[in-house]
């Protein structure tokens, strides 16, 4: 860790995006920019669980087919799949066909609507565990953190499932709970300024958050 590479226009980027072709747009764009919106949440979330075990070139390949198939991840149609739904999965070439991971999402359809109820939005929730900067380790450095930690504990707690400390730590870092572009990454202070612009949204009402 702690490595930079050259990009294409010459300005330096994470190492990691060395690994893929598609991974510089993913990492330049999306990687690390603050989210809000929960769809987009769930969706993150989820694909975080289907790459438990994987690579994440593969999930980022199919990430098409997987909102075709989850209806854009909207946790609200999701939440009303059935067994029809688990087979139609498990026969679609386009996704990962993991029977535990494909009715975990379901599951976790139905868990995010019933805590949208109970405290306003899924981005409210998750804006909540955001860490205090003196808790970061240095940049990629690490699979997990306190923060993480409680997060997935406070999940599991409510009743989702594949949401395991790494999986939750990897969701953190992309939709911008953290900032884990490297120093002298092109994208960092990119990064950084909107997070600086970003409204954290608000909880309706507290969380059961401990550590």
């Amino acid at each position: 860790m702690g490595v930079t590479i050259a990009g294409p226009d010459g300005r330096s980027r994470c190492a990691w995006c060395a690994a893929a072709p598609e991974f510089l747009h993913y990492h330049d764009t999306e990687w690390g920019f603050p989210v809000a919106d929960d769809q987009r949440l769930f969706e993150k979330l989820s694909l975080e669980a289907f790459q438990s075990g994987l690579s994440w070139r593969t999930i980022l390949a199919k990430r098409e087919n997987f909102r075709v198939a989850f209806h854009g991840f909207d946790f609200n149609r999701i939440a009303q799949f059935g067994e029809r739904d688990v087979e139609r999965l498990m026969d679609d070439g386009g996704i990962v066909r993991h029977r535990g991971k494909i009715e975990a999402v379901i599951h976790n359809a139905r868990m995010a609507e019933q805590l949208v109820e109970r405290e306003g939005s899924l981005a409210a929730y998750f804006w909540r565990f955001e860490p205090d900067a003196r808790q970061l380790a240095a940049p990629q450095s690490v699979s997990t953190s306190v923060a993480s930690q409680a997060l997935a504990k406070d999940l599991k707690r409510s009743g989702w499932k594949f949401v395991g400390p790494t999986t939750v730590y990897a969701f953190m870092q992309a939709m911008g709970l953290v900032n884990d572009h490297m120093p002298g990454c092109a994208i960092q202070d990119q990064v950084e300024q909107a997070r600086k612009r970003f409204s954290r949204p608000v909880l309706r009402t507290t969380s059961r958050l401990t550590g």
